[in-house]
């Protein structure tokens, strides 16, 4: 059977072309979007402790760490301590100011990665104090916004800082959330300075911990614990180096959610495409079929001999999309540079890719064993007489079960696989629900052919006729354009609703501009000026008090 699918190659792969481009681009589809997907997280994973500025990360709220809890992190390691606070910044004469987001960092910082500035200067040189004032940096968003210039001086709280650099990279600024202002960094020294830290002042006091090198994540959760077994009054928000941004982690968690789909849509539009193809190149055979069956070969020997040669082609497509999948992290890296501040991995993923392989030969042989079954069983006269492959009933048991069987664990190969295997598993029985609709639809077709009244118009005769009749195309063209169309509108639908999610969640009328912390005495001042300033516009006062929860349900 070898030597015979061998001999019969030797004319060509007229005929499997398409069969060809959907294993390739089934296989490149699972295996690039795995591959993306494993790069992504990977590059989140070596960048976790730069992205969270440490190895954890303990933040305090309205207060700093007493001498107890500071001696706790000091015993473990090296402590980073930093204090985060919004206010305004004014310029030195009074004419104008801006929100600022401060950031007063120590001489340790950064514990991990670099903080860039332009020009380049040491931590006492960009953030000391010299002839009393403390030096600061800025991006250039500050300096467009108020108009400043190196050198230039601003006003914090009751402290002037002089502008000596600007910022151009803070390593853990993704792990400090979101911020709604540009950023001032200034010293630990320059904030004590300025008298901002007052009782009821919203400051985040942020202490960042090395570890040694080698310690393990399952030693940090063990830090962790001890940190709130030890200390159970510090009400410390802790994180890790393994959730060092999470935010980003959810979107890309989304982002792994959606290529999944994109996968799985490319292995059931594909598999249906190996099911036609099969199917057509297995009718233009039927001369070859005929052939062997009149000299005396056996049903079996049919099959292997075009079982073979599909296996043969599959593994050309699957070549092809394995090739195509492993460049796909490298062309995410590029692309994805600008949208995502982790630098995507690019590199080869050899588990990515075999699984990938493993999915084209189970679509490959789940779709080409009924076709094959019932080339075995279709007797040669009706070959001859040009009947088709398609004859009465189904294949044998045999094939039936071993189909099923493929198919079953393809699915669950599909669910098992999956970033969000709940997801996975409502596709897979929505896409097993759509194959019998579908399947359902194309006999309802066929019935109503059948029953249509006879047309006076040959051709429309020959038409009508054409869609009932044995071994139509019917079914297979309704399924096929059916499930295309159901799969790509599903991803559209999916992928619109995701990018509302993220980014059409604003509301109708937004305001034309937000304050925040405007003291109680000042707030009648403050509404004369709008009054004045705006007097047709809506004033909305929304009066805040910030306290701490002592206890919950009776629990301290």
């Amino acid at each position: 059977a070898l030597r015979f699918s061998l001999r019969e190659m030797r004319g060509g792969l007229s005929g499997f072309f398409i069969f060809l481009a959907c294993i390739a681009l089934g296989v490149a589809a699972i295996g690039g979007v795995n591959s993306v997907a494993r790069s992504i997280s990977a590059g989140v994973a070596d960048q976790g402790q730069v992205l969270l500025g440490g190895d954890m990360r303990f933040q305090l709220i309205q207060r700093a760490a007493t001498a107890p809890e500071l001696a706790f992190l000091e015993n473990l390691g090296t402590v980073s301590q930093s204090a985060n606070m919004r206010s305004m910044a004014r310029l030195e004469n009074g004419s104008d100011q801006a929100l600022v987001e401060a950031k007063a960092v120590d001489a340790a910082y950064p514990l991990y990665g670099a903080l860039e500035t332009e020009p380049a200067l040491p931590h006492e040189q960009l953030f000391g104090e010299r002839a009393g004032l403390f030096g600061a940096a800025a991006p250039d968003l500050l300096f467009d916004r108020l108009g400043l210039k190196l050198g230039d001086r601003l006003k914090l709280g009751s402290a002037t800082f002089e502008l000596r650099a600007k910022l151009i990279t803070e390593p853990d600024l993704i792990s400090d959330g979101f911020g709604f202002a540009p950023r001032l960094m200034i010293s630990t020294e320059g904030l004590a300075a300025s008298g901002l830290i007052q009782p009821g002042s919203l400051v985040q006091h942020i202490y960042k911990l090395r570890l040694p090198p080698g310690t393990s994540d399952a030693r940090i959760k063990e830090i962790e614990n001890q940190a709130n077994e030890q200390l159970p009054q510090a009400g410390w928000s802790v994180r890790t180096r393994a959730n060092a941004a999470p935010a980003l982690s959810s979107n890309i968690e989304r982002f792994s959610q959606f290529l999944t789909l994109v996968g799985l849509t490319a292995l059931v539009v594909g598999g249906v495409g190996v099911a036609n193809a099969v199917r057509a190149y297995l009718d233009q055979k039927r001369g070859v079929i005929a052939t062997f069956k009149s000299l005396g070969a056996s049903g079996r020997f049919v099959f292997t001999v075009y079982l073979v040669q599909i296996l043969m082609i599959a593994g050309m497509g699957i070549a092809i999309g394995l090739v195509l999948g492993a460049l796909m992290p490298f062309a995410a890296s590029a692309a994805l540079v600008s949208v995502i501040p982790v630098p995507a991995e690019g590199g080869f993923y050899p588990a990515a890719l075999a699984l990938a392989a493993l999915f084209g030969v189970l679509t490959t042989l789940a779709f080409a064993l009924l076709p094959l079954g019932r080339a075995r069983d279709v007797p040669a006269t009706a070959l001859f007489r040009e009947m088709g492959l398609q004859g009465k009933g189904l294949p044998r048991p045999v094939y039936m079960a071993s189909a099923l069987g493929i198919a079953l664990l393809l699915a669950g190969l599909a669910v098992l696989s999956a970033s969000d295997r709940r997801i996975a598993a409502i596709f897979v029985g929505a896409t097993l629900a759509s194959f019998l609709v579908l399947r359902g639809v194309a006999y309802l077709v066929e019935w109503l052919a059948k029953k249509s009244p006879r047309a006076r118009s040959v051709a429309l005769r020959l038409a009508i006729g054409n869609i009932h009749r044995p071994g139509a195309l019917t079914p297979s063209v309704v399924l096929s354009l059916g499930l295309g169309l159901t799969l790509l509108v599903t991803l559209a639908l999916i992928d619109g609703n995701l990018r509302r999610q993220i980014g059409g969640n604003l509301p109708k009328e937004a305001p034309n501009f937000f304050f925040v912390d405007i003291q109680g005495s000042d707030v009648d001042a403050f509404s004369a000026l709008i009054g004045k300033e705006a007097p047709a516009g809506k004033l909305a006062k929304v009066p805040m008090l910030r306290g701490r929860i002592m206890a919950l349900n009776g629990v301290d």
